[in-house]
């Protein structure tokens, strides 16, 4: 490869860098104004707001929508249990099945929350059309698959979990 097609690509390489930055920032952010506002996480406010809008949903169906590990979707729910924004019930005749409801104060806070309670993230690549999406994971499975050490767990995270706290 010839100097000038290298330093095109370096700069195209330090463009997609720089569009990371701004994403992550971005998520940032609105993590901070979240926790400012609130004093949740985004991945809190995010599962308060999933059981606002379908109350008695299953433990198992809101780590679905998340996409998250149902024992993470445990350990967030465990956090807002104690903190009496959500209610756990088990009236089933399946009495495995669990069911959550929002507390008056859990209703109070999603009333309130700034918005999008998902994330920008989550809504803006929501937005993005089919064929952009298909285009964008083809495009971030390449870039995954360069990236030796790739922790494939982060997966089933939530985006404000995995952002260091030196940054938040």
């Amino acid at each position: 490869m010839d100097a000038i097609n290298e330093t095109a690509l370096r700069e195209k390489s330090l463009e997609a860098l720089k569009k990371f930055r701004q994403i992550v920032s971005s998520a940032q952010q609105h993590f901070r104004r979240i926790e400012e506002q609130c004093g949740l996480s985004g991945a809190q406010l995010w599962a308060l707001r999933e059981v606002s809008g379908n109350p008695g949903l299953r433990v198992s169906d809101l780590a679905k929508v998340m996409s998250l590990h149902l024992s993470t979707t445990s350990n967030l729910l465990d956090k807002l249990t104690k903190r009496k924004l959500i209610q756990r019930e088990r009236n089933d005749p399946d009495q495995r099945i669990v069911r959550l409801f929002l507390t008056e104060e859990g209703m109070r806070i999603v009333a309130s929350a700034p918005y999008p309670a998902r994330g920008v993230l989550p809504e803006a690549l929501n937005r993005l059309p089919d064929e952009v999406l298909d285009s964008l994971n083809r495009s971030l499975t390449r870039v995954l698959d360069e990236i030796e050490d790739s922790d494939k767990d982060a997966a089933m995270k939530p985006l404000s979990d995995l952002i260091p706290s030196d940054l938040k």
